[in-house]
């Protein structure tokens, strides 16, 4: 399987990944999902804010390369983040909306690369507007490295509160070779 084929199948994770995320955290009242339960980003609506802050900053500098400008376009369009642990949406109903509509944009963004792309490098500038310059490839590994690590955090968040999200494994959605 080809580098993009993979980045492909972590696409679809996430995607489905939080489909199940979201469908768990809608039963929890506005209070429940707002309280400080300890984590890093304190509550579930804050470690799920987060993550649509991290992937809209990541999809916005992504959007810099020839390579992904046309296909990331409506995230160029999104407001930039000013803080890691900003609030973009106090409303699950409306958060769930903006994540399956970013979810549905990186899946067909990452369709679109070709193996060539994932060669070139991306010059750009953190959070404290330090410059880097990384591979693109290993920028898009941290990308997708970065969801499972917060939703697992909101996975204990939720069993904690008493709801269970059922099975997480990336496993789930490779194909058994032995049924093919």
């Amino acid at each position: 399987m080809s580098m993009q084929r993979h980045f492909e199948l972590l696409a679809q994770y996430n995607q489905w990944m939080n489909n199940k995320v979201y469908e768990a955290a809608s039963k929890l009242s506005p209070e429940e999902l707002s309280k400080d339960r300890g984590a890093y980003f304190k509550s579930i609506l804050g470690t799920l804010n987060h993550l649509m802050v991290g992937d809209t900053i990541w999809l916005q500098r992504f959007a810099q390369l020839p390579a992904c400008a046309n296909s990331l376009e409506p995230a160029r369009d999104l407001p930039t983040p000013s803080a890691l642990d900003q609030l973009v949406c106090r409303d699950i109903g409306q958060l769930s909306e903006q994540r399956r509509q970013l979810d549905a944009l990186i899946c067909t963004w990452i369709a679109s690369l070709k193996e060539s792309d994932l060669d070139q490098v991306l010059s750009y500038r953190n959070m404290q507007d330090q410059p880097a310059r990384r591979q693109f490839s290993s920028l898009l590994l941290h990308f997708f490295n970065h969801q499972p690590h917060h939703r697992g955090q909101v996975t204990t968040l939720l069993s904690q509160a008493g709801l269970d999200v059922g099975v997480t494994d990336l496993l789930a959605l490779i194909p058994d070779q032995l049924k093919a």
